[in-house]
């Protein structure tokens, strides 16, 4: 994603910038302390995300949102908790206060990746379908993981982790099952279970109340069982084996 920062404290300017940097799926176009600069480069430039001060003096970054034709999605930085509730008005992904703590930023991007994935595959509705999904990156323990969507069978929450199961590997991560679902393409995965959410295209076979991927089985939990079959489509739900849909 193409990154632009907009902010008149330079100490806050110079740590959203670090940690776009180190972020491997995201891309600085630009940076601004002025919002008068940042709006004329904004109106002559596309970018995907930006990461936008509210309170800044002469042109506050709400007023320059509304002045741009067509905004990006944007990620509101504040040292003030009392702007929250005007932010989300104007479709903001996330809101960060300050000083913004790297796994909460890494948490707001990962969103607005996921959002920016489901808009592009609305826009190429009818066409072919890219092959892979938009890598995510997820924090585990000091290391920052880049996984495929394709590429995992199924997530399993325990206790205040998520473990990743991967096709090839196993990936545990301090998140909740929400964040969990905001990351994941909402197209491939559904969730069964308050401790699992599976990808729909590693679904091997469904048989009583249980999922089987890769031979293990998973349970579907009664609260998601009317949900996740009308996610697959059977008509059947007495059945003791299921047909999945093709693909």
């Amino acid at each position: 994603m193409r990154c632009t920062v907009i902010d008149d404290e330079p100490f806050a300017l110079e740590l959203i910038r670090g940690y776009v940097l180190k972020t491997p799926f995201l891309e600085l176009s630009a940076c601004f302390s002025n919002p008068f600069k940042a709006l004329t480069y904004l109106t002559a430039n596309s970018v995907d995300l930006i990461f936008l001060d509210i309170n800044m003096p002469e042109l506050s970054g709400i007023q320059l949102l509304k002045s741009l034709p067509n905004p990006p999605k944007v990620i509101f930085t504040t040292a003030y908790p009392e702007y929250g509730a005007e932010s989300y008005e104007y479709n903001a992904v996330d809101y960060l206060l300050k000083p913004v703590k790297y796994e909460r930023f890494l948490k707001g991007v990962n969103k607005a990746a996921g959002l920016l994935n489901q808009k592009r595959q609305g826009a190429i509705a009818g066409e072919i379908p890219p092959e892979r999904y938009k890598d995510i990156v997820i924090k585990s323990g000091t290391q920052l993981v880049k996984l495929n969507p394709g590429e995992i069978l199924f997530v399993e929450g325990s206790g205040n982790y998520m473990t990743f199961h991967t096709t090839g590997k196993k990936i545990m991560s301090l998140l909740t099952m929400t964040e969990v679902m905001e990351y994941l393409p909402a197209d491939l995965f559904v969730r069964i279970h308050k401790s699992f959410v599976v990808s729909m295209k590693h679904i091997e076979l469904i048989e009583k109340h249980d999922v089987f991927i890769q031979g293990r089985a998973l349970p579907i939990g009664n609260t998601y069982h009317d949900q996740f079959f009308l996610r697959l489509g059977s008509r059947d739900h007495n059945d003791k084996i299921y047909n999945l849909p093709d693909g």
